[in-house]
């Protein structure tokens, strides 16, 4: 593929995942704002709690292999075979864990009705072998429409079957059912989308090439996870489950936006300087264009989410998820630094460095970990503990930024250079926007009259001041519609 045709096929995959990230956040959080008013912060609790064994499976069931075969320079289709029997067979051993392990677990955290709900759920891991692998493909392909079908029509079926079990009095379960036939359907739809099924073939060979490279962000993927969850497990337990439910609310809502947004690019950003890895300009073009695109896009959505949070969340989910406001306002500023870690972290693994990321990984889970066990055993604060996410998230924005002034010539000095114009434009835009308060009445006008402000602030001054991510966006989006 020559740089024209990467060039094309990066922007026309960047906008297949945009707008499937897009479609995804959108119908998500309207579902989880029905699911929110339906359930109660206990139920959110305890699927936070469950989410935990699911996850960690995930991680160690992919073992770094799907990036490695995004990654690879020539993969064949025995090779695709070979990573699944891998991950098939690792998803059985850990849904067995998680299915006799589920007594425990509920015993541990005093809710005897975890038990089925969990072995239910576990049934992600199994699913996720198959679909980790169509992701691959897809990936490696820049075949992102692809993911856009699959991902809307999981998200739109998945949400129905919810809402309904949540409707007729499930409970829990009607949590357990979303999350299920969300992965399941993703699937069944990639599994007609995508020409590939799994073969009967194993060459040993590649698969200790494929975890040689794989194995590091295995490490990697269980620290990053363990450590997320670990926090989950010690508020579901030194605290409560309707705590865990308030700060899990708060985290959700940033995160599914910064996901939306810094998601859509950092996959295609992947695939593209792993075509490119070996000429270090084009690299550091393209690692920049997506920091500068992606903190563009994420810092104000952040900003005017953390503005606009104390009226819309009594507004929309009820006067019961109020005290999730503050959690929700931390995670904004947590996950606007999304952006710089993961842009570089992507570069790292673009350019086959798992050896790197790996030992980044340790180093930032080290100084969480000490965090989260002083705030939570020692301050006995959850607030502060939440709150301390701030200054290690700060911190890390370094580490990762780090080793890429070596690897690929781009210095964190340089990145803190072309993130500030939109950090500054978002405070100013802010600001404005917060003026609002003093002259609208009633939520529904204060909400809408804020983003108003905000939205003609940033705008008007990234135009004003031809801001540079502004201007290419704008080319970006004229060459989408003249198509």
């Amino acid at each position: 593929m020559d740089n024209n045709e990467l060039k094309t096929a990066t922007v026309s995959s960047l906008l297949w995942k945009l707008m499937e990230r897009g479609g995804n956040a959108v119908i998500q959080l309207i579902v989880q704002i029905v699911m929110a008013r339906l359930l109660a912060p206990e139920q959110f609790g305890a699927l936070a709690i469950m989410l935990v064994f699911v996850n960690v499976g995930n991680v160690i069931v992919q073992s770094g292999l799907n990036t490695a075969l995004v990654q690879a320079k020539d993969v064949s289709d025995r090779d695709y075979s070979t990573v699944f029997w891998m991950c098939a067979s690792i998803s059985v051993i850990i849904y067995l864990a998680i299915f006799f392990s589920a007594p425990a677990i509920a015993s541990f955290y005093a809710l005897p009705y975890l038990v089925w709900p969990l072995r239910g759920i576990g049934l992600i891991v199994v699913i996720n072998a198959y679909n980790s692998i169509q992701i691959a493909k897809v990936t490696r392909d820049l075949q992102f429409r692809k993911i856009f079908i699959a991902t809307i029509s999981s998200v739109i079926l998945s949400a129905f079957c919810g809402i309904a079990a949540a409707v007729f009095g499930f409970g829990l379960w009607a949590l357990v059912v979303q999350q299920l036939m969300y992965q399941l359907v993703n699937c069944i739809v990639l599994a007609f989308e995508v020409d590939w099924k799994p073969r009967l073939c194993f060459e040993l060979e590649r698969a200790k090439a494929f975890f040689s490279f794989g194995w590091r962000l295995l490490v990697s993927g269980l620290l990053a996870t363990v450590y997320q969850s670990l926090g989950n497990l010690v508020i579901g337990k030194q605290f409560s489950s309707a705590q865990l439910g308030l700060v899990s609310q708060g985290e959700k809502y940033p995160q599914a936006v910064g996901s939306m947004l810094d998601g859509a690019i950092q996959p295609v950003m992947l695939s593209a300087v792993a075509h490119v890895q070996d000429d270090l300009s084009a690299v550091k073009r393209l690692v920049r264009r997506a920091l500068k695109t992606s903190t563009y896009l994420i810092f104000p959505s952040m900003t005017l989410f953390a503005v606009i949070a104390p009226v819309l969340v009594p507004a929309l989910l009820g006067d019961q998820w109020v005290s999730s406001v503050p959690f929700l306002q931390i995670y904004c500023f947590v996950y606007a630094l999304l952006p710089i870690h993961t842009t570089n972290l992507q570069a790292l693994n673009g350019m086959g460095r798992s050896d790197l990321f790996l030992r980044l990984e340790i180093i930032k889970k080290s100084y969480g970990l000490a965090n989260l066990l002083f705030c939570a055993f020692v301050l006995r604060d959850v607030k502060l503990l939440v709150l301390s996410y701030m200054l290690t998230g700060l911190i890390s924005t370094f580490v990762n930024a780090f080793p890429n002034k070596k690897v690929i010539g781009y210095s964190y000095a340089e990145q803190v250079r072309d993130i500030l114009p939109a950090c500054v434009l978002s405070l100013a835009s802010a600001a404005l926007a917060l003026s609002v308060t003093f002259f609208a009445t009633g939520a529904l006008i204060t909400v809408l009259g804020q983003i108003a402000v905000f939205a003609v602030a940033y705008l008007g001054l990234s135009a004003l001041f031809k801001v540079e991510s502004f201007t290419y966006i704008m080319s970006m989006l004229k060459k989408a519609l003249g198509r």
